[in-house]
């Protein structure tokens, strides 16, 4: 195997646990001696050990003089678990290839110079882009404190979210709805208006044929306008947050905490919940990522704010028509086209005849 296979399966070896390791990164390390791999581990959760340390208990005594391949830069400072430079130079490894640096200010190239500072050769770049692109949202949240966001959509060819009616049972395939709960599996939240809650009442859970992780459920609801009837206020399949405003009923919030809802009470825009306020005070609970599933309004109002670090939109190729029919991305809009918020790196899938489309804000 080549450096770049070495490297490439690390990578994987960290992919394997997306969505279990918030707010950590996701991390792989390989140690290879004399062209044999002796040593492979991931980070599984927060608070657990790290992928080198892992892969150094796998290798044992094969450790020394050996080359390791790990996905980010170890870190250099005591937290939780003690520092994995420290553990690489008391194994007396010989060599360390680094896919990318980490933006923490705590490591920050500080555990590359101590892993030079004690005979050890490292190298950094390999396999960057795709290690960088992996913890996309680690890389977002410990720079900014602020949740990474990916606006979903599923819509018609004609770009409806629903029918004149509100109809929208179902717009996309089976195969489509079951990436949509892989997605919801790797993230840390979902979002969705209090609109959707009342038109579709949703559990927002995580079903897949294997189990999965239920997010955080998150609903915008300015003024606390939810049904006492929803179904996601009488189950404990995962933790419900709430986030209104001031203008708020008072009373109705007090139900809701006794029922074990967090409320978050935001600052306003237009007599709504400001979406910048809302995603910073999201951010103060470690949610590290936020899957905004809408509906309509709430869309428009994280398109309008510019808000969002990735889109997924799933396009059945089904035509509803309709003038009243309900728009994917609502709200008053962008006035001009100079306005538009254009995409690139984009991913084309296809899900059963649903097309996929994946892209990230310029």
């Amino acid at each position: 195997m080549t450096d770049i296979e070495y490297m490439r399966l690390a990578l994987q070896l960290a992919e394997s646990v997306k969505g279990r390791t918030s707010p950590n990164p996701l991390v792989g390390a390989v140690v290879v001696r004399e062209q044999r791999i002796v040593g492979m581990g991931a980070h599984l959760r927060a608070g657990n050990h790290h992928a080198e340390v892992n892969a150094l208990n796998m290798a044992g005594i094969d450790a020394k003089g050996s080359t390791m391949y790990v996905t980010l830069e170890p870190c250099n400072h005591q937290g939780r678990t003690p520092a994995c430079t420290e553990r690489i130079i008391k194994e007396g490894i010989r060599k360390v290839y680094v896919a990318a640096l980490d933006p923490n200010p705590l490591v920050a190239g500080k555990g590359i110079k101590k892993l030079e500072d004690a005979g050890i050769e490292v190298s950094v770049g390999l396999l960057q882009s795709e290690a960088n692109k992996l913890n996309e949202v680690f890389n977002k949240y410990i720079l900014t404190k602020m949740p990474y966001v990916i606006l979903k959509a599923a819509m018609t060819l004609d770009g409806k979210l629903a029918t004149r009616i509100g109809d929208s049972k179902w717009i996309t395939n089976e195969a489509s709805r079951l990436k949509v709960h892989q997605i919801r599996n790797e993230t840390d939240a979902i979002m969705i208006g209090v609109q959707t809650v009342i038109n579709d009442d949703p559990m927002l859970t995580t079903r897949l044929p294997e189990g999965g992780h239920n997010p955080i459920r998150i609903i915008i609801d300015s003024h606390l306008s939810i049904p006492e009837t929803a179904k996601i206020l009488n189950t404990k399949d995962a933790q419900t947050i709430i986030v209104c405003t001031q203008d708020r009923n008072v009373e109705k919030q007090k139900w809701l905490e006794k029922l074990e809802v967090k409320v978050i009470v935001s600052k306003s825009k237009d007599g709504y919940v400001d979406i910048s306020d809302c995603l910073a005070k999201i951010g103060e609970l470690q949610i590290t990522s936020v899957l905004v599933e809408g509906g309509s309004k709430l869309h428009g109002s994280f398109l309008l704010e510019k808000q969002f670090d990735k889109v997924i939109v799933f396009i059945a190729p089904k035509l509803i028509g309709g003038t009243n029919a309900i728009h994917a991305f609502g709200g008053k809009g962008l006035e001009y086209m100079s306005e538009a918020v254009n995409l690139d790196n984009i991913l084309i899938e296809q899900f059963d005849g649903d097309i996929c489309i994946t892209g990230y804000p310029i």
